[in-house]
């Protein structure tokens, strides 16, 4: 049941509470933010999201409010709900009428209501932001596209740190449906990690070598013994576990879509180029934004490590579902070679040899949209260092898109 944000009731005086209106500053930019964004709508589109009986839940302003909160500002969920106790700031603009000494939720409520709105919901927040600039949406009939790596929150893998990780949930499977094992292998995987620590040091890289092949073994052997022995429910819970491990200890280095996490098995490598990062483990993600606003119109995710072109249609598709019209053109750069035009918008890249053919007048005009569309080189910087792009701490797929939506809507706030 959809729960009444304390906005929505006639406020009466208190004489142990201090109204929030009474000491704040209307001046202040979060106010100004809170008065020009239409809650009001965003309620009326979340109550699909919730059923008609039960307990109710928490406000939808509360809890939209916090996620924008926690994009906006840069916070883990734990940080935000410890922050949003001492910010008055904060407790107005998610609807509060009284300065609140009480956390407004625990943070799990935060990854629940995540969940529960999914990407129709984060979607609707985003083109909320938008709506905020329609004299700029009005005219605008260019984007500039370009895309990105949102990285997960995994550490860099290793064929021998993911055995390690595989021998450690065996023994945890192990330990949960009572399985006594042969043997644990404590004390040999220790040895051989200690091994494997000096392996690019010359006098030791036989040594290393082997240690890293025993430590495969002995995954794979617990691996088998786990799949020998497993009955009834905990062989239900575990087939995919197991599964899993199976794909992860057969897999070689020149094979394609490798699993690189546990936790994680959607990620993709993706190599970047970069002289301080060669590789990049995460996602692709692709933005459109309009030209001199900056203002994002458009997000879409893409599984692995497509080809820039590959992503065109569904960039251009997101954005616009957002803007509600038809785009003339799509400003990239030279990565998304190959594509002239996805459905009625024309792809306009930089192209020496066929821009010598065009008129001063033309070439001058394909130069400024062409430079300008640099500008979103920092603005993506921006959504990583300041609204949590750097690194996808969301669970899955699901997460990332969840992710870098919110970002584009904390950016454009």
């Amino acid at each position: 049941m959809l729960g009444k944000s304390p906005s929505q009731t006639t406020p009466q005086t208190d004489l142990f509470r201090p109204l929030l209106s009474s000491f704040i500053d209307f001046d202040n930019s979060l106010v100004r933010l809170t008065f020009r964004l239409d809650w009001n709508t965003l309620e009326s589109s979340f109550e699909g999201f919730y059923s008609k009986t039960g307990t109710p839940s928490k406000p939808v302003r509360l809890m939209a409010g916090l996620l924008m909160l926690k994009q906006m500002f840069n916070y883990s969920d734990e940080t935000l709900v410890e922050v949003w106790k001492q910010n008055p700031y904060y407790q107005y603009f998610t609807g509060e009428l009284y300065f609140n000494w009480d956390l407004p939720c625990d943070p799990s409520d935060l990854v629940h209501f995540r969940d529960r709105i999914g990407q129709q919901g984060v979607e609707t927040i985003l083109a909320m932001s938008v709506s905020l600039f329609t004299a700029q949406v009005a005219k605008a009939s260019i984007v500039n596209v370009d895309t990105t790596v949102q990285e997960k929150n995994i550490t860099f893998p290793t064929d021998t740190k993911l055995a390690v990780k595989i021998i450690n949930k065996c023994r945890a499977i192990a330990a949960d449906a009572q399985i006594g094992l042969r043997q644990s292998y404590t004390r040999t995987v220790k040895e051989n990690l200690i091994k494997c620590r000096f392996a690019h040091h010359p006098k030791r890289q036989k040594e290393g070598r082997k240690a890293m092949k025993k430590i495969k073994g002995i995954a794979g052997r617990l691996v088998r013994e786990l799949e020998r022995n497993l009955t009834g429910r905990h062989k239900e819970d575990y087939i995919l576990d197991i599964e899993l491990f199976k794909k992860v200890l057969a897999q070689k280095r020149t094979d394609k879509d490798k699993i690189y996490s546990l936790h994680e098995p959607e990620v993709a490598c993706i190599a970047k180029g970069k002289a301080h990062k060669q590789y990049e483990f995460g996602s692709k993600i692709g933005f459109a934004t309009l030209p001199g606003s900056n203002l994002i119109v458009g997000v879409a995710h893409f599984k692995g490590n497509p080809h820039d072109s590959k992503t065109l249609e569904g960039t251009l598709a997101s954005a616009r579902k957002t803007t509600q019209k038809e785009l003339k053109g799509a400003v990239v750069d030279r990565g998304y070679k190959g594509v002239t035009k996805v459905g009625e918008t024309n792809i306009i890249i930089p192209n020496p040899k066929k821009d010598s053919k065009l008129s001063p007048r033309e070439k001058t005009l394909k130069r400024k949209l062409c430079r300008g569309r640099a500008a979103i080189e920092p603005l993506i910087s921006h959504l990583k260092h300041d609204h949590r792009m750097m690194k996808n701490f969301l669970k899955g797929a699901k997460g990332d898109i969840l992710n870098a939506i919110m970002a584009a809507a904390a950016f454009n706030l």
